[in-house]
C-alpha cells in the first residue's frame, strides 16, 4: 500500500481514501499497524481542527435519528460532517450488525457527509479502541464536524468524552425519576443534555423531564471548563428537527468560550496525553499475546491452579520476566 499516495488522497478529501485508511487502522496486523502509524504521521501536519461531538444514551433513546437529522442541518449550513457510529459486538461470535449507516439513509446519501459504522469489539467504554486515530482521519480530510456516536451502554460510558470537545448526553422522557439526574459517572462528564422525543403526547413529558435535569445539573459541582449556565438541558425533537438548531447555537457559544479562556487546547493537549498512555497500555497487554509470554502464563496457571504458588506471587514473577 502506497502511504504517502493515501495521505495525499485523505488530505484532498476523497472519502473512499478516508473509508480504506479507517479500514487499515482498525487491522490488528502488525503491518497494518505500522502503516497505520506511518500514516497518521503523515497527514498530521494539515492544521485542521474540526469540533468532535461526542454522543451517548440508552438504546431505543433515538440516536441515530437525531443525528441524521442533526447531520442534515449542518450540512445543510454547508458544513462537512463526519458520523463515527460504535455498533456493539457479540460475546459469542464477536460479530456486529453495523447498522447505523442503513438507519441514517437520508444522511448517507448527503454529499457533504461521511458515515462509517466499526465494531466495539471488546473494547469497553462505549467506543472503539481506533475511533481516536479515526476522527484523526477525519479532521485530515477536511471535515468540519465529527460526531461520535457510542454505544449506549449507561452510567459508566465516560471513554468518549476523552476524545471529544463537547459530551452529549441524549435522554428520553419520563426514563425514570429525579434521582436519575444526580446520578455520577456519566452525568458530571456531560455538557449538553438533550431531552429527545419532544413531541407529540410525550412533549409534556419531555418539558418536565428536562426540567428534572436542569435542577439536578445545578446540584453538581462547577466545573472550571464551564461558562455560566453550563452544562444545561434542553428538549429536543430530532422527528419533527425542532430544537436543532438551539442545540448546535448552544454548542457553538460553549466552544467559543472555552478557546477564549484557553480550556479548548489545554483539554486537546490532555487527550493527547491519554491518547499516548492508552497505546502504551494497550502494547505492554501486547505482549502478552507473544508465544512465549503465553507459554509462561500457562506454566503458571497451572501452578496456581495445584496450589504451588500464590496468584499474587505468580504475577509478579511474570511481570518481572516481561521486563527484563
Amino acid at each position: 500500500m502506497d502511504i504517502e499516495d493515501l495521505g495525499e488522497r485523505i488530505i484532498a478529501g476523497d472519502r473512499r481514501a478516508l473509508a480504506q485508511a479507517i479500514t487499515l487502522i482498525e487491522s490488528g496486523r502488525a503491518d497494518h499497524r505500522a502503516q497505520a502509524t506511518e500514516l497518521l504521521e503523515a497527514v498530521r501536519g494539515t492544521g485542521r481542527e474540526a469540533i468532535r461531538i461526542g454522543l451517548s444514551g440508552t438504546p431505543g433513546v433515538g440516536k441515530s435519528t437525531f443525528i441524521e437529522s442533526f447531520g442534515l442541518m449542518l450540512t445543510g449550513q454547508g458544513l462537512k460532517v463526519a458520523v463515527l457510529a460504535v455498533d456493539p459486538s457479540s460475546a459469542r461470535s464477536g460479530g456486529s450488525i453495523l447498522g447505523d449507516k442503513t438507519r441514517m439513509e437520508r444522511l448517507s446519501r448527503a454529499p457533504g457527509a461521511f458515515i462509517r459504522p466499526s465494531p466495539s469489539r471488546s473494547h469497553l467504554g462505549g467506543v472503539a479502541r481506533r475511533t481516536r486515530e479515526a476522527v484523526a482521519l477525519c479532521e485530515a480530510a477536511g471535515f468540519d464536524v465529527v460526531l461520535i456516536e457510542t454505544v449506549g451502554v449507561g452510567q459508566s460510558e465516560t471513554v468518549v468524552a476523552e476524545m471529544s470537545d463537547i459530551f452529549v448526553l441524549l435522554m428520553a422522557p419520563a426514563g425514570g425519576d429525579e434521582l436519575q439526574g444526580v446520578k455520577r459517572g456519566i452525568m458530571e462528564i456531560a455538557d449538553l443534555i438533550l431531552v429527545n422525543k419532544a413531541d407529540g403526547d410525550l412533549k409534556a413529558a419531555a418539558q418536565r423531564t428536562r426540567s428534572d435535569y436542569a435542577g439536578a445539573l445545578r446540584l453538581l459541582r462547577k466545573r472550571a471548563q464551564d461558562p455560566e449556565g453550563f452544562p444545561k438541558a434542553i428538549c429536543v425533537s430530532a422527528l419533527q428537527d425542532d430544537g436543532l438548531v438551539e442545540a448546535w447555537d448552544e454548542m457553538r457559544a460553549l466552544i467559543e468560550w472555552r478557546r477564549d479562556e484557553g480550556h479548548f487546547a489545554a483539554r486537546r493537549a490532555a487527550q493527547a496525553q491519554s491518547w499516548f498512555t492508552e497505546e502504551l497500555r494497550q502494547g505492554l497487554l501486547a505482549r502478552l499475546d507473544a508465544p512465549e509470554a503465553r507459554a509462561e502464563m500457562e506454566r503458571y496457571a497451572r501452578a496456581v491452579a495445584e496450589g504451588g504458588i500464590t496468584p499474587a506471587a505468580a504475577a509478579t514473577e511474570m511481570l518481572e520476566k516481561l521486563g527484563r
